[in-house]
Formats: C-alpha cells, structure tokens, sequence
C-alpha cells in the first residue's frame, strides 16, 4: 500500500476485542486461542502502527453508517446471512466513500463486492 492503512474506531474495538476474546480461550482451553503475553504483543503493536501513521484513525458519522447498515441487511441478509459487525464494516467503508474494501472473510468480500467496493480476495 502506498498510503496508510484507514480504520474507525468500530474496527479497532473489534480488533481489540478479538484478541482479547483469543488469549480468554487460551486461558479456558489450550488448543484455542493465544496466551495472553501474545494478545498484549498484538494490540501493542496496532498502538505502534497508529503513532507512526501506518494506520491511520479516520472519523465517521455513526448515524448513517447505522442507516445503510440497516439498508444493507434489509437487502442482503436473508440470502446471504451476514453478521452484523461485517454489514457495520461495509457500511463505513461505504460512508467514508472507500473504494476498496479488504478482509480475509470470503462471505464479507462477497458482501463488499456486491455493495459495489473492490474487495480483492488477496490483500
């Protein structure tokens, strides 16, 4: 990428949460998740990445991203059962006019694409 990566703060709580939510599993059960040192690793390193400029914190109106969120799912869900916080991504990405979209889940690609975003299957 040539500019910074752009997020709201709806994709660093996910984000955070996630990781958090991982080293919780970890804790429960081995197998799953990661340890807790490397969920701290992690959102210390998103911290990083924000103070140099990598990724950079954009604002957005909430209020409309809820509108076409709620636009969205009318339209698509009940055939292409999508999450919610995948349909909140979208709807942001579409309300700050984003013209690419990036994820690693196929069904939000799809879901992106559909809204008329460039959403590659490889970033």
């Amino acid at each position: 990428m040539t500019e910074p990566l752009h997020v709201t703060r709806l994709l660093l709580l996910e984000f955070r949460q996630s990781v958090r939510f991982q080293a919780f599993r970890h804790s429960k059960n081995r197998d799953l998740g990661y340890p807790l040192h490397e969920a701290e690793k992690m959102i210390i390193k998103l911290t990083e990445h924000l103070d140099r400029g990598v990724v950079k914190l954009v604002n957005c109106d909430f209020v409309n991203i809820l509108v076409t969120g709620d636009r969205i799912s009318k339209k698509r869900t009940f055939k292409g059962g999508h999450r919610s916080f995948d349909i909140l991504h979208i709807a942001t990405a579409i309300d700050l006019d984003a013209k690419e979209f990036l994820s690693f889940d196929v069904n939000q690609i799809a879901l992106a694409a559909a809204e008329g975003l460039l959403a590659p299957l490889e970033a």
